[in-house]
């Protein structure tokens, strides 16, 4: 039995106490503490980051040139909302506490003791061989071994050095090379293949063989960590690998747009005669631990906003999966789509929504086809509309909506998704992407895409599907997000090349293809959106209440509201995300709550952005499967 802690005990009473209905009350509206009608949520967490460098000693990596990259804090904000020239902040605060620590002789010992035990003996793999023959390698690397990522991420988990606790986000700066001991490896994560192809990325393609890893929640399925920590490990002595192109030495500028791309070479090419200067180092893996770790997963933004594009925050959602059957003689719906996982593991991200499933399969008709190939060749369907043709979908869908959507009334909102399978030879423009509305940043359709070459590349419908209502639910990929500091939006080129590491993190988000779970850095951050979501939603609705009317409720709103602060700070996530909901339901319940109003001024907001706004230009986050993709590599 799982024990809960006298932090979420006392917070489960609270919510019983607030749970009576709200009592009206004359005279002046109450003195509020944290309720703050119209206003935005004031949360506020002293995040602890461990850093522990196991390999490394502080001649290698100085603390203080370390600790020179990072930044002391970090505000998140919606990052669909850049595009258009908003900068719209969640009302959180995340103020960060390092504790940067170097393991000892001793643990050394044992951590690479465990190491050598793991490892088993493999063959070189393809991108090991590429820099084996490359003019400018440090070494050659002779053999290699595999080692079982998920098997050092809990070790590590539960084996942390004196004063160093994984429940509080762990990052492992592992170097092995130099040692005696030391074995040229590899990380594998297998086990998980596709649910609709059977094809296990993690066992089958060297590029999954990785340098990273880390996340594993709890209760995951395949390899659960059977408690709560948040750790991950990079190693710079394993390798080189294909995800962030570490194995190449010899090229500075790998995607030929004339700029350097920075990456982290293997640790032997921190050399006087290698990629380079030994005196980078330490700003390196200050470069990871702050574009990566904390950027990407430990403290991220969303995508999207949380809180869905509907009136107020919905309790139900429903996966509406609608499928334009245009593969001859396939029923792709029936064949390439999963149902119980999609619904399970989305319903481990949004936990306290009620989710149901139901699917239809669409006609492939004329005009549906005219709008489909025009998105691959860059051709509108909607002329004269203004919409570039990568909207094509968006339209055609939005002009169909009611044919698709057909829970209304039964749910709080649908989801709406649309498949697209195409026969051999037609193409796919991705394996799908989260589009938005083109004028508020607002997330709108799901699309994914199969055919008979994405099946024999490994993916059925359902892992696509998974990933981009995660994004349509606000979730951003591990190698792109926002650093608040600089105001920069990036993704893994140029000068933040090296930021595909964070697709090494057992996340669903991550485009390595190894697993399909979300991370507990994902559950996290959901957990704190909706928490400052919520808040907000409270206030904006606390607004409407005439003055001197729910006096009683509003007061239990505001205590509610300070309990979700409090248990935010003392990073109880979950319980804070509660808390804020439930407070929302009071406010909610008062009698002179205006809700009509509320969804009325929504509606006006976006109605005027609509009108004042120009049209965004093509979607900045599709996920593709283009040959220059990682996912493409074999």
């Amino acid at each position: 039995m799982r024990r809960r802690s006298p932090f979420v005990i006392a917070l489960v009473a609270a919510l019983v106490a607030a749970s009576a209905g709200p009592a009206g009350a004359h005279g002046k509206q109450p003195n509020l503490s944290y309720l703050d009608p119209g206003g935005q949520p004031r949360l506020v967490e002293k995040v602890p980051v461990n850093v522990v460098f196991v390999g490394y000693e502080p001649a290698q990596v100085a603390k203080s040139a370390f600790l020179g990259e990072l930044a002391p804090s970090y505000e998140p904000v919606v990052r669909s909302r850049l595009s258009y020239g908003v900068t719209e902040k969640l009302g959180i605060t995340y103020k960060y506490d390092y504790k940067v620590s170097y393991a000892d002789s001793s643990y050394e010992n044992r951590f690479f003791g465990k190491l050598k035990q793991l490892a088993k003996p493999a063959p070189l793999t393809d991108f090991q061989e590429a820099y084996n023959e490359q003019a400018n390698n440090v070494l050659d690397i002779p053999d290699n071994t595999a080692i079982d990522a998920p098997s050092v991420e809990k070790w590590l988990a539960f084996n942390p050095p004196r004063g160093v606790d994984t429940r509080r986000n762990t990052v492992f700066f592992v170097n092995w090379y130099g040692r005696s001991d030391f074995q040229h490896h590899v990380y594998t994560k297998t086990g998980e293949p596709d649910p609709d192809t059977g094809y296990d990325f993690g066992a089958n393609r060297d590029s999954r063989k990785m340098i990273a890893w880390g996340g594993t929640t709890a209760d995951d399925e395949e390899t659960g960590l059977g408690a709560t920590r948040r750790v991950w490990f990079q190693d710079l002595s394993a390798g080189p690998e294909s995800w962030t192109s570490n194995y190449d030495v010899d090229n500075p500028d790998l995607d030929g747009d004339g700029v350097v791309d920075y990456r982290m070479p293997p640790t032997w090419e921190y050399a006087a005669n290698g990629f380079r200067s030994p005196a980078a180092l330490a700003g390196d893996l200050g470069k990871i631990t702050r574009y990566v770790a904390l950027n990407l997963l430990f403290t991220s933004s969303p995508l999207y906003p949380v809180e869905l594009p509907t009136p107020e925050p919905p309790k139900s959602l429903n996966l509406d999966s609608n499928t334009y059957e245009g593969w001859p003689g396939v029923d792709a719906s029936e064949q390439y789509v999963t149902p119980s996982l999609l619904k399970a593991e989305l319903s481990e991200l949004r936990w306290r929504n009620r989710l149901s499933y139901d699917s239809q399969d669409l006609p492939y008709d004329a005009r549906a086809e005219q709008c489909y190939l025009g998105l691959l060749t860059d051709e509108t369907c909607y002329p004269g509309s203004g919409y570039p043709a990568f909207a094509n979908l968006y339209l055609y869908n939005r002009e169909n909506l009611d044919r698709a959507l057909d829970d209304e009334g039964k749910v709080d909102y649908e989801i709406p998704m649309f498949n697209y399978a195409v026969g051999e030879g037609v193409g796919v423009p991705a394996l799908g992407f989260a589009d938005d509305d083109y004028v508020t940043g607002d997330q709108s359709y799901v699309f994914s895409f199969i055919s008979p070459e994405v099946v024999e590349s490994g993916y059925g419908l359902t892992t696509t599907q998974i990933h981009e209502v995660g994004h349509h639910l606000g979730m951003s990929h591990p190698h792109d997000g926002y650093d608040s500091a600089t105001g920069v939006d990036y993704g893994p080129s140029g000068e933040f090349f090296f930021v595909n590491a964070g697709d090494e993190n057992n996340s669903m988000m991550s485009y390595i293809d190894v697993n399909w779970d979300f991370s507990q850095f994902d559950r996290d951050n959901s957990d704190r959106f909706l928490t400052a979501a919520y808040w907000e939603a409270a206030n904006r609705l606390a607004a409407t209440v005439p003055a001197g009317k729910g006096t009683t409720a509003l007061r239990a709103a505001d205590g509610l509201l300070g309990l979700a602060k409090k248990a935010f700070a003392v990073h109880e996530y979950r319980a804070a995300y509660a808390l804020a909901e439930k407070a929302y339901g009071t406010v909610a319940s008062i009698p002179g709550a205006d809700r009509a109003s509320v969804a009325s001024t929504l509606k006006a907001e976006a109605d005027e952005a609509r009108r004042t706004t120009e049209l965004h230009e093509p979607h900045e986050f599709i996920d593709t499967l283009a040959p220059d993709s990682p996912r493409s590599q074999p």
